[in-house]
């Protein structure tokens, strides 16, 4: 799934969620950028590549809106980084580590992890094995299931429409003194 999207639904759970249950602003803010940071941190080689090429920004946009097959080629360092960054950050071998020592630590579950666990599960459904799929249990393999290509057109329309739905649903029942924040 696209960046932006990873962002809106995880808001959307967390302000239903803020019905029932006090969430502070703050850990809504980091479970969204938790949500949203495994393909940002991912496009760091990329972006630093492009500020460093003459026709950088061009690259950066054919490398966002590429569909599969069509990725631009990168310098091999970027798409070594790229790739290991990519399989890093969306293993749930990786995430379950983290979520470890997390707990271990504070003995809680920190509310910002849950969006990183949603950005791997939903990417695990929503990319090909042509298209970045998720390397799930990183290091161990690189095997990613066969889902859809999140940028196949059909797809991103059917996805926004939803999340257009559950926006218009979530103002639409909307208590006073209580709006959803997102």
């Amino acid at each position: 799934m696209d960046i932006v999207a990873h962002g809106l639904w995880v808001g959307i759970g967390l302000a239903a969620a803020r019905r029932k249950r006090d969430i502070p602003r703050g850990a809504m803010l980091a479970t969204i950028a938790a949500a949203m940071a495994p393909d940002l941190v991912q496009l760091l080689p990329v972006l630093f590549a492009a500020v460093s090429r003459p026709d950088g920004m061009a690259v950066l946009y054919a490398y966002i809106a590429a569909l599969p097959g069509f990725e631009p080629a990168l310098p091999p360092w970027a798409a070594v980084l790229t790739h290991h960054l990519h399989c890093v950050m969306h293993s749930a071998v990786v995430a379950g580590v983290l979520t470890a020592v997390v707990w271990w630590w504070t003995r809680s579950l920190w509310l910002p992890l849950l969006g990183w666990w949603s950005h791997i599960v939903i990417d695990v459904f929503t990319h090909s094995a042509e298209f970045y799929p998720v390397p799930v249990f990183y290091p161990f393999t690189q095997w990613g299931f066969d889902g859809i290509a999140w940028n196949e057109p059909w797809f991103l329309l059917a996805n926004y429409a939803a999340i257009a739905i559950a926006l218009a649903w979530l103002f639409a029942t909307r208590r006073n003194g209580r709006q959803p924040v997102l």
